[in-house]
């Protein structure tokens, strides 16, 4: 089997952009910016916030271009510059993880996890994403980082600077918050 060689379909848009060419950036802006809006708005829980983390990554991204060496998606690249601002946006907020002494109960887990089946989906998730809202940071932070984005738990505590273990209990009490939550909003 032969290896291919990765190419960015984005390459010769980013090329430009390094030549400054405002044009390139804006083309780049309107393809990225609703997928790094809610990437941040998912970790911030806020949107202004999540509104001045992409004005923020946007910037340091065309700043920063020549740091780009195209062996990942400029999408990826992008992303990660996203997530680490509005983790750091979070940081300045003096996110602290949610302690163990307020896991929820053990019966709470015991309860079988909700089912789309028969029911509206867009207004289910609707309800969804504002459970995911009203999560306590750390617990938003972590299921985001998990179960939207895509990252290990390895990968989690690196960007967090926890341990995994830490990563998976706040993933674990996160999923059992958000069911509770659910609960309580009729679902």
């Amino acid at each position: 089997m032969e290896a291919f060689a990765y190419t960015d379909i984005n390459a010769p848009l980013v090329e430009r952009c390094r030549l400054g060419d405002r044009r390139a950036q804006a083309e780049i802006y309107k393809r990225y910016a609703k997928a790094m809006f809610n990437a941040s708005l998912r970790i911030t829980g806020d949107y202004a916030e999540a509104e001045d983390v992409l004005q923020e990554s946007f910037l340091s991204a065309f700043r920063e271009l020549h740091s780009y060496k195209g062996d990942s998606s400029f999408g990826s690249w992008l992303k990660r510059i996203v997530i680490n601002k509005s983790i750091n946006c979070l940081r300045n907020r003096r996110l602290q993880l949610v302690p163990l002494a307020d896991q929820h109960d053990a019966a709470a887990a015991d309860q079988p996890e909700f089912s789309p089946e028969g029911e509206d989906l867009a207004w289910r998730a609707d309800v969804v994403r504002r459970c995911v809202q009203e999560l306590p940071d750390g617990y938003r932070v972590v299921l985001s980082l998990y179960l939207l984005e895509g990252y290990d738990h390895a990968e989690i505590a690196a960007i967090l600077h926890i341990t995994e273990s830490t990563s998976k209990s706040q993933y674990s009490r996160a999923r059992k918050k958000l069911l509770e939550l659910a609960r309580q909003h009729g679902l």
